[in-house]
């Protein structure tokens, strides 16, 4: 093998192992609105305009849930996630949320 061919295999394994170290599922939120949520009176529209479509929703308890996150996996670095996870009543009002962060 000729250095030339094995500079290229390093480099293509370097580039190779730096796509496959790295991974992100989500999508950013506006995370500076999160003060804004008030509990009993929050509503499912405020939410969407604070923060637009959720990531996820599902249901915790009977009750609605949308969640708002993003995640960065890196095998070189340690990880990043955000998430704000709300619940809602019947009528569409904020009844909990949690927020959490590694930054």
């Amino acid at each position: 093998m000729t250095v030339t061919t094995r500079m290229k295999a390093l480099l293509m394994a370097a580039l190779l192992a730096t796509l496959v170290g790295c991974a992100t599922v989500g999508q950013d939120f506006a995370t500076h609105n999160v003060d804004q949520i008030r509990l009993g009176e929050t509503t499912r529209e405020d939410v969407q305009r604070m923060f637009g479509e959720p990531w996820r929703t599902g249901i915790k308890d009977g009750q609605r849930t949308w969640t708002y996150g993003k995640y960065r996996w890196s095998a070189f670095n340690d990880a990043e996630t955000t998430d704000l996870v709300i619940t809602f009543d019947a009528s569409g009002v904020v009844t909990s949320y949690v927020y959490n962060t590694t930054q």
